[in-house]
């Protein structure tokens, strides 16, 4: 179906052909139907399926129309990446007509606290926001949301993981319950259900290929201990010299930085990007792999979900995320909008059960491949590591004549006098450590 079939306003429509945008994606023409018509909607869509512009464009389209004074539109989303990404494509597809937009995130500077208040206490027609940042304004009282018109909640999934459910109540008590609602997510989950039914009135449900892989991802398994990750991560991405835009994903800052340093010894163009960086810095990094300065970047989850990023080539999923439906959401970075694109994951002994659960949820088995005989021998995947060697150590066994020992005792420890070797070990422990 074609954006002009359905029946979108003019200046939408050259805005799109500006964009080159003819047809609807699956979640458009669902979607925009149904929002026109001023129904509630629970929408169930993969990572890079177009389910942004899905309720932009019919926001757009009504508030073209009707407009009250003040804030007229709220988006709820999970990070600031994703904040900026929505308000960068709504100024693009409403690029011919009047409409205002800001975004309101955390981890900015004072005057960019202050753009914000202005933009809040002012009536800006769109205002796209994390719920924390929004709170934080919302406790100073200049934040009006009485005339809000429409209420979309984006990845609702990611944010009741990270925590935002208390927020988004808050937040959903300052609005008039009189009101349109929209809440996209990535899984249906039975919290995404719960929390639907709480601030949807009776919605239109849209289910689109939930939690697996795109159809265009190759995707590929190689076996490889946590010592050879760094050498097969380098050897992957020698294999393919012509590829232009590789996102490799690590499961912790501390690896980012290991990772990006080995690549660098090798004279790779590579960047980090994690949690830790500054604002202002993560958003370099983004445009200049998005402007293909950058050919490679090291993430942790932040770039997992929600961020739009054309023409991925590679994905290496240096660890095994933790949650299956990580793992569609790291390889849908790549063959994203029906292109093709490749996602190799790396395994190691220790994370086999994770794997094992991967495949189970996207009902396919992969080929294990060994990495270089180079690298030495990989672990096998019929041979995972035991539950006691994945935390680390294994618990001695009590001695047989321990019971006794003690019962003879009268059930009391037998005493011990302190030696200088019993207190070296006390203060000098070499066991796990919590961090």
């Amino acid at each position: 179906m074609t954006f002009s079939e359905l029946e979108l306003n003019e200046d939408l429509l050259e805005a799109l052909g500006y964009m080159n945008f003819s047809e609807a994606t699956p979640i458009q023409e669902q979607a925009i139907p149904v929002i026109l018509q001023g129904k509630d909607i629970i929408g169930c869509a993969q990572t890079g399926t177009g389910k942004t512009a899905a309720f932009v464009l019919p926001i757009l389209h009504k508030l073209q129309s009707q407009r009250n004074k003040g804030i007229n539109t709220l988006i709820l989303c999970p990070t600031r990446e994703l904040a900026i990404q929505i308000e960068q494509q709504i100024q693009g597809l409403a690029y011919f007509s009047d409409i205002t937009t800001y975004a309101v995130f955390g981890g900015g500077t004072g005057p960019e606290w202050e753009a914000e208040r202005r933009a809040l206490s002012q009536g800006t027609d769109i205002i796209i926001a994390t719920p924390g940042r929004l709170i934080a304004h919302i406790r100073n009282e200049y934040v009006q949301l009485g005339a809000l018109q429409y209420l979309i909640l984006d990845e609702a999934d990611r944010m009741l993981d990270i925590g935002f459910y208390d927020d988004i109540m808050k937040i959903i008590q300052e609005a008039p319950k009189e009101r349109q609602s929209l809440m996209f997510s990535a899984t249906m989950a039975p919290k995404i259900r719960k929390l639907a039914k709480e601030i949807l009135n009776d919605p239109f449900e849209i289910n689109l290929a939930v939690s697996k892989p795109a159809e265009g991802v190759t995707q590929m398994v190689y076996m490889a201990h946590e010592e050879q990750k760094q050498s097969l991560a380098r050897h992957l991405i020698a294999q393919y010299p012509d590829f232009k835009s590789i996102i490799i994903f690590c499961s912790t800052k501390k690896k980012v930085e290991k990772l990006v340093g080995s690549l660098q010894r090798k004279n790779m163009n590579v960047a980090g990007m994690s949690s830790d960086y500054e604002q202002s810095e993560r958003q370099r990094i983004l445009q200049q792999f998005k402007s293909r300065q950058t050919r490679i970047v090291v993430a942790t989850d932040v770039l997992s979900r929600g961020i739009d990023i054309k023409d991925i080539d590679l994905v290496i999923n240096y660890d095994v995320p933790n949650d299956a439906e990580d793992y569609v959401h790291r390889v849908g970075r790549t063959a994203r909008a029906a292109t093709k694109g490749l996602a190799i994951t790396l395994i190691s002994g220790e994370e086999i059960y994770k794997f094992r659960r991967i495949e189970q949820f996207v009902e396919r088995e992969y080929e294990k491949l060994n990495p270089p005989e180079s690298l030495g021998e990989a672990p096998r995947w019929d041979e995972p590591q035991s539950k006691e060697r994945r935390g680390g150590f294994k618990r001695k066994p009590r001695p047989k004549n321990s019971s006794a020992g003690q019962a003879n005792n009268g059930g009391k420890r037998p005493f011990r006098p302190k030696g200088k070797n019993q207190s070296a070990n006390k203060d000098n422990s070499t066991g796990p450590k919590t961090q």
